[in-house]
């Protein structure tokens, strides 16, 4: 009968690669059991805090509408096609979570430009963090919820995107969300 320990870390090997932004590792560790064990693992260089990015609920609050929010279509190279996110980007050095989430939600949607006609703009949560895909990364956000306050009349904020970003914006209901993320 073996006794059960906590899993532990026992070293990390930092794999051969010519990558800008990722680096892959080889963990070594032993199990729930004490066995050795070794799993690789691929981690972004970037990490400047304790988020490598921000993913952003924005909630658009209009008085003659219902509350809205907005993803965002853009081409995936590692998924070989378009998919649909919540606007998202990486914490930038000197950044926090919820001042990236403002920043990206500008640059990708228009909104939260400091403009009277973009919306009034306020942090409502930053979430604790939260790990993407543990089985293959380290690679970690927050999910920040942003309210922006519309006025009657504010016209469409533009995208403030950065060279070589081809980002689609859509506003979408938040009553109808579960719809369209399901296709129908």
């Amino acid at each position: 009968m073996s006794t059960k320990q906590e899993p532990e870390i026992l070293s990390t090997e930092e794999l051969k690669t010519e990558a800008k932004w990722l680096k892959m590792e080889r963990i070594k560790w032993k199990d729930e059991e004490g066995k050795e064990r070794v799993w690789e693992t691929a981690n972004r260089t970037t990490r400047k805090g304790i988020a490598d990015s921000v993913h952003i609920l924005a909630l658009l609050h209009h008085p003659n509408k219902p509350v809205s929010t907005v993803i965002i279509e853009q081409y995936r190279p590692p998924a070989g096609k378009t998919v649909v996110e919540l606007p998202a980007g990486l914490v930038d050095e000197g950044e926090d979570s919820a001042t990236a989430a403002l920043r990206e939600l500008h640059e990708e949607t228009g909104y939260g430009s400091g403009k009277a006609d973009h919306g009034d703009v306020t942090v409502g949560q930053v979430s604790s963090i939260l790990v993407k895909d543990p089985g293959m990364t380290g690679a970690n956000m927050q999910l920040v919820t942003i309210n922006v306050n519309l006025g009657k009349n504010d016209p469409e904020p533009q995208q403030k995107l950065d060279e070589g970003e081809h980002i689609v914006k859509r506003v979408i209901p938040l009553q109808d969300l579960p719809a369209v993320l399901s296709g129908e």
